[in-house]
């Protein structure tokens, strides 16, 4: 990720805080393609980063501007896996990590924060009830606060995962962008790298990726706000989805989002958990790929819009993977079944 450290927030005298993240694999998943009638699809797969999710670019970029700036003790509330990419940086870094998880969160998303040395404490509630008692414990003490859109950092290194594509394609835009959105940092980011993109010359404006958000049934606020014209999206009550990552219930950056979808002509989809299950098994028995509800989420959107024409046989498709399978196993259905 590193490599694009020119157009990232660190000085040249500056070290980044690095577990290797970045330039992970983008995948012409040829076989899953041809079972849903698409020449061109990829999958640009995000497990393979550290902490097995695309929330290690967003936590080295931020981490390394903390440590810049002499913080000591970070904090972050999470589904999961920024919980967990939070705290490995922060391990790597030297800096006190105090991550706050929803109670209900999969245990291996709490393990794994404690195997890095965070202080984890358990909310009832969502992601954010998890957000206002960091904010609660934190204020008073200076804690610095890495949650979403928080500080501009995290979308800095997120916006990376827009330049490796762009190289990886050479240089030219897919038709479509499938990407699922929680708190949507990831699809803000790269609508922010295509703006520099074009800026530096190296791809012609004119023709982006349309961006696909892609929510959980249970949970929806964007699908609901672009299905109804709204440029912001209303807190979704009841939010349930087995997705720990689409278990957002109203994103910060909603009017980014949507703003991103709709100037792009793209398009938003909610899917049930029965679908994003299918979906994992699909991925992994296809292509060998390990991918989490999250992934399984973006391949039951495609083939929503594969089936009403919106996804068109010879377009390129890039599927986004943001996480991996491992802490997500016990979603599969059991053996026999």
């Amino acid at each position: 990720m590193w490599r694009y450290r020119e157009l990232m927030p660190i000085f040249d005298d500056e070290v980044p805080v690095s577990l290797g993240e970045g330039m992970t694999p983008l995948f012409h998943a040829t076989r899953l393609g041809a079972r849903l009638g698409l020449e061109q699809l990829y999958i640009k797969d995000e497990s393979l980063n550290p902490t097995n999710s695309f929330k290690a670019r967003g936590q080295s970029a931020a981490i390394t501007r903390a440590r810049a700036l002499g913080v000591t003790t970070v904090s972050v509330p999470s589904a999961g896996n920024a919980g967990n990419a939070l705290a490995a940086y922060a391990a790597q870094a030297g800096l006190t990590a105090k991550v706050f998880l929803p109670r209900d969160v999969k245990k291996p998303f709490v393990r794994e924060c404690q195997l890095y040395g965070a202080d984890v404490t358990l909310v009832d509630g969502v992601i954010t009830d998890a957000a206002r008692a960091a904010t609660e414990a934190g204020a008073a003490l200076g804690w610095y606060d890495v949650s979403t859109l928080k500080e501009p950092y995290r979308i800095e290194g997120k916006k990376t995962m827009a330049y490796e594509l762009a190289e990886q394609m050479d240089w030219e835009w897919p038709e479509w962008i499938v990407y699922p959105t929680g708190g949507g940092t990831g699809m803000v980011g790269m609508w922010k790298a295509f703006d520099e993109i074009e800026q530096l010359g190296w791809i012609a404006p004119g023709r982006r990726p349309r961006m696909v958000a892609v929510q959980a049934v249970g949970c929806a606020p964007i699908v609901r706000a672009f299905d109804c014209g709204e440029d912001t999206a209303a807190t979704w009550e009841n939010p349930a989805t087995v997705a720990d990552g689409l278990r957002v219930p109203r994103a910060i950056g909603d009017f980014l989002i949507l703003r991103a979808v709709r100037e792009s002509g793209g398009t938003a989809v909610a899917v049930p958990d029965a679908a994003m299950i299918d979906g994992m098994l699909a991925i992994g028995a296809r292509e060998g790929i390990s991918a989490a509800p999250e992934g399984g989420a973006a391949l039951a959107a495609i083939r929503t819009l594969v089936a009403n024409g919106t996804i068109r046989a010879r377009e390129r498709v890039v599927l986004f993977n943001t996480g991996g399978a491992l802490k997500y196993l016990d979603a599969l259905p059991p053996l026999g079944s």
